[in-house]
Parts: structure tokens; sequence; C-alpha cells
């Protein structure tokens, strides 16, 4: 994606970028928590996965990021697609789509998780595919709208487990 004047590139985040990723987070949201989150989750062994969080940065300045952590659904792990942020004056620009869409195609690569769960705006999340979890029999672990509580399969023969999720600790799980 690009605009005039701006060149934005969609990677791997780099250990120079967590600083700049808690700033995004930050912005983003109306607390630190997610931004908290993030540093729980890049500490916990079990969940941070390296290579499956990816920042959007234009002239070198990361303006975006999403994270995919490792879960489970009755101990079969699966990824959690949490947080995404996106600086707000970017927010509604792509950005999101862009480093939401290169993180998803990076977690087929890898081939390992073949499902993906997501928490979020059921306006948003289906233009990757997501749809209710409770579709593919999998539930949250705590009362929420059946809309906003999505998931999807990287590949065609994926396996799709069914119970409900576990999330990593820092979750508050």
């Amino acid at each position: 994606m690009s605009n005039p004047g701006h060149t934005t590139v969609v990677r791997p985040e780099r250990p120079a970028d967590i600083a700049s990723i808690r700033a995004v987070s930050i912005a983003a949201f109306p607390t630190a928590d997610e931004a908290d989150l993030v540093d729980a989750l890049r500490a916990d062994g079990a969940a941070w996965i390296d290579g499956l969080s990816y920042v959007a940065e234009r002239d070198g300045v990361v303006i975006g990021h999403a994270l995919l952590t490792r879960s489970l659904v009755d101990a079969t792990p699966v990824l959690a697609l949490a947080p995404c942020a996106v600086v707000p004056e970017l927010q509604v620009t792509g950005v999101g789509t862009a480093v939401i869409s290169a993180l998803l195609q990076a977690a087929r690569d890898r081939g390992a998780e073949q499902t993906v769960v997501v928490l979020g705006h059921a306006a948003y999340y289906p233009r990757f595919g997501f749809t209710p979890a409770s579709r593919f029999g999998i539930a949250a672990p705590f009362d929420v709208p059946d809309d906003a509580f999505m998931a999807m399969t990287l590949t065609d023969e994926a396996r799709v487990p069914t119970g409900t999720v576990t999330y990593p600790v820092a979750f508050g799980g």
C-alpha cells in the first residue's frame, strides 16, 4: 500500500521495534492495557511465536501492529489474533488490513496451527475470513456476543478443534 510520497512496509517485528509497538498500542487504545498485554505475551515462552508479530511502518516509523500468539482449544494449539493497533491518524486507511493480512499469511506459511480466533468487531474481521466461532464449535471462556467472537481456518484441510479457548495467562485467564 502506498500514498504519494509515502511507502508503507509490512514486516515481522524486530527487537528495535518493541518501544515503537508499545507507543502505537498506547496511542490506539484508551488505556495502556493492550500495550501491557503485548509486553506480557512477549515474555510468555508458551504463547509467543517468533515471526508472528508484524508491524507496518511508513518512512521508517512504526504505525501499526498485529500479533498472533498460541492459545489452546481443548489441548489443541490455535492462534489468537490480539491485539491489533494502528496510530489514530491512520486508522481506516488500510494499514490494519495490510498488517493483519500479512500476519495471517505468515501463519499459513508457518504451517503449524491451523485455526485462528479473534474477539473483535463483527463488521471488520470477516474481510479476512473470520466467521462466528460457534459455527466451528469453539466457545470463548467468557460471555461475549456470538458475532464478536470469531474463528477462521488457515487452510481448506484444517482440522478444527472444538471446545473452549484457553488463552495465555497474560489475557487474564
